[in-house]
C-alpha cells in the first residue's frame, strides 16, 4: 500500500465504470463459452467498487484482496452474502493463471450475485465516498 492524494471524482468514476460493465455483463447468456467472461467481470466490477474506496481515501495498492476486503468491511444487507465474492475471485484467479474454464454453473452464481448484490454494494460504496476523509 502507498499513500497518495484522495481523489473523488476518480472513485466515482471508478464505480460508474464498474456499473456499466456489470449492466452488460447482465445481459450475456451464460454458455461454455461466455461463462468465463461472466465470472471475469462480475468479479472485476466488484473488485473496482472496493478500488474506489481505497482511492477516495488516497491509497494505491497492488493486490486484489485488499480491495475485496474493503468491501467486506461495509455493513451490506442483500438477499445472498457479499462475501461470496472472495469465491469469485478464486475461480477468476483459476481462469487467468491456471487456464480454468469456468461452468456454466459458476457464471449463473456469478450473475446472481451481482443481481442480488451490486445494487446495494453500489450504493454502500457510493455513501462511503461521500463521507468527509
Amino acid at each position: 500500500m502507498r499513500k497518495k492524494f484522495p481523489d473523488k471524482k476518480k472513485a466515482i468514476s471508478i464505480v460508474t465504470s464498474a456499473e456499466e460493465d456489470i449492466k452488460y455483463t447482465l445481459t450475456i447468456n451464460p454458455s461454455e463459452s461466455s461463462a468465463n467472461t461472466i465470472v471475469r467481470n462480475v468479479y472485476e466490477s466488484f473488485r473496482m467498487l472496493g478500488e474506489s474506496i481505497l482511492i477516495n481515501a488516497g491509497i494505491e495498492i497492488s493486490d486484489h484482496i485488499t480491495s475485496i476486503n474493503e468491501l467486506l468491511k461495509l455493513k451490506i444487507k442483500s438477499e445472498r452474502p457479499i462475501n461470496l465474492i472472495e469465491q469469485l475471485r478464486t475461480i477468476r484467479h483459476k481462469i487467468n493463471y491456471n487456464g480454468y474454464r469456468a461452468t456454466i454453473y459458476e457464471a449463473e452464481e456469478a450473475l446472481s450475485l451481482a443481481k442480488s448484490c451490486f445494487g446495494t454494494t453500489k450504493i454502500a460504496v457510493l455513501n462511503e465516498i461521500s463521507k468527509p476523509i
